[in-house]
């Protein structure tokens, strides 16, 4: 049975990812070439074979003939060019057949290849419309401002395979979400779009990527255990790396939602998670920094500072992600110790250095103006104030 993406929903099933790189074979001429090529060959075949048996003559005419159109048939299946761009290796080119939720299939000239989602970071069609591939370009690269202005340009009465339309429908949905997220956009108008576009598209290589991003915006509006549910789906997912996810976002929300040993719990699951990849590796230091926020709001204080400040010494400041949740980590664990300037300290990290990550940097700002009075600089919770409202309108703690 299809799984829905009703958050009441009882049966949770399965949901994907996401920098052209363009490689590989080059497509064949097309068959008008081809039928060029045969008139040529034809006539000349006739030109040498004047003074031979008219049998002979047909008979070669004819071979020829059926060599040309054996070549242009073959020539022709694959015509169609579409691009599975890998998370490691080359570029594949060849046609996509099949896209399911954990798994897409190309036919090339060397034969049929299917590639699960864990190895998939783009796809790219054959005749996509420009704006799709410039928009679906600067969201992957997190540009969703440019994002939005390039996939605004589609023209969804125009006709084009469905597998295309999906793809852009996912993309706008996407970046109108992140927008949101960031507090530049509309959450109740960007989850609606998201919520159409999954529930029409159950079978999309994005379902979980459109799982986790319905739960982010539960999660903005409140609604912690819809966001819990949303997650789950990753939990479903056939990739380790999505499953720790799953539990990490899971505890992310319990912890937004006050329930500290709930949230601690879960990111002891993952911390303690057998994973051996670079994603997992993150997604443990993730949930060390909030763990440290959740021993902070559990009245354990030092915990959570000894805690961070073993992170901090491993930190790779080049990894902005996480090295804003860090900081903000850093920050709770201090106000929870009482040590007010050095948390002002920490959130000025990510607010003068990692501002890039718009969540993060809100959070750091809606700190600062609790912080800066208890200080003695009132006037810097003003500025504070002032971008905030400036950057991110529409953000919610």
């Amino acid at each position: 049975m299809e799984a829905s993406l009703c958050p009441e929903a009882q049966n949770v099933n399965h949901f994907s990812q996401d920098c052209p790189r363009f490689t590989g074979r080059h497509a064949p001429p097309s068959p008008p070439t081809f039928l060029i090529f045969m008139h040529a060959s034809i006539k000349n075949q006739v030109n040498t074979l004047n003074g031979c048996p008219f049998s002979r003559v047909i008979a070669r005419i004819l071979a020829l003939v059926l060599l040309v159109l054996a070549v242009t048939s073959s020539s022709s299946a694959w015509a169609q060019v579409d691009r599975i761009v890998p998370i490691k290796g080359p570029t594949v080119i060849g046609k996509i057949t099949e896209i399911k939720r954990d798994s897409v299939t190309l036919e090339s000239s060397s034969g049929k290849q299917t590639f699960t989602i864990d190895r998939i970071g783009t796809l790219i069609f054959d005749a996509e419309p420009p704006q799709l591939t410039s928009g679906r370009r600067a969201a992957v690269e997190g540009n969703y401002e440019q994002a939005a202005q390039d996939l605004s340009g589609i023209d969804f009465s125009k006709a084009m395979r469905d597998f295309v339309k999906a793809d852009a429908l996912f993309y706008v949905a996407r970046t109108e979400a992140a927008l949101a997220l960031a507090g530049r956009g509309d959450i109740t108008e960007a989850t609606r779009k998201m919520r159409g576009f999954a529930g029409a598209n159950q079978q999309s290589i994005h379902f979980y990527s459109a799982a986790k991003i319905m739960g982010d915006l539960a999660v903005a509006e409140g609604k912690y255990d819809d966001a819990v549910k949303f997650y789950t789906f990753l939990a479903n997912a056939p990739v380790p790396e999505l499953k720790i996810e799953a539990e990490y976002l899971g505890g992310v929300a319990k912890l937004k939602q006050g329930n500290a040993a709930e949230a601690d719990a879960s990111f002891t699951k993952v911390i303690g998670a057998n994973v051996q990849s670079e994603l997992g590796a993150q997604l443990q230091t993730l949930a060390k920094t909030g763990k440290a926020v959740a021993l902070a709001k559990q009245n354990k204080g030092s915990e959570a500072v000894a805690l961070v400040d073993s992170l901090i010494t491993e930190l790779n400041p080049d990894n902005s992600a996480i090295a804003a949740q860090v900081y903000n980590a850093q920050g709770a664990s201090l106000e929870a110790i009482g040590d007010n300037e050095g948390a002002v300290l920490a959130y000025l990290h990510t607010h003068l250095m990692f501002s890039g990550q718009s969540g993060p940097h809100a959070e750091a700002l809606s700190r600062l103006i609790e912080l800066w009075p208890k200080v003695g600089n009132p006037e810097r919770a003003n500025e504070a104030r002032q971008e905030l409202q400036q950057r991110y309108p529409g953000w919610k703690k």
